[in-house]
């Protein structure tokens, strides 16, 4: 199974979200992360995205960010979305009700719907990143045992 994750710039949530994922899925699992602009394409994540991971003993620093491109529809089962507007972005550039099915919102999809964006940190300091880190890592538990259980019944 391949699953994507998605915020603006990629440098940020989606490639804290992608080391926390590969933590909680089987290494035959492909966990990757785009953004919906190329503004920072081939940059590595923000140093404080790498920071607030490596103090959770993972490293994202060898992340690159890169645009959702068409193939990804094609190319992953399920693609997550950090935000509504990441949301709307991604859905926009499906062309079919097959990619559409594979978008989901990142928090409702673990269940939290009273607060269904994860916040962008990027205009924040280390503990806005702390903060959002929790989120992700929470959310991820969740939504990988909703995978794995998927997984397991295919």
């Amino acid at each position: 199974m391949k699953i994507l994750m998605v915020c603006l710039g990629n440098i940020c949530r989606s490639p804290l979200a992608e080391g926390i994922m590969k933590t909680k899925l089987p290494d035959h699992f492909f966990i990757d992360s785009v953004g919906t602009i190329s503004m920072h394409e081939g940059e590595h994540p923000d140093k404080r995205a790498i920071k607030t991971a490596a103090n959770h003993g993972l490293d994202i620093s060898k992340q690159r960010s890169r645009p959702i491109s068409d193939a990804d529809f094609e190319n992953f089962d399920k693609i997550y979305c950090m935000d509504i507007d990441i949301y709307g972005d991604v859905i926009s550039k499906a062309k079919n009700e097959e990619q559409r099915q594979k978008v989901f919102l990142f928090l409702e999809a673990a269940g939290n719907h009273k607060n269904a964006e994860v916040p962008d940190p990027y205009w924040g300091d280390m503990n806005d990143f702390e903060e959002v880190y929790q989120l992700l890592d929470q959310a991820c538990d969740v939504i990988s045992s909703h995978i794995l259980d998927e997984y397991k019944a295919n």
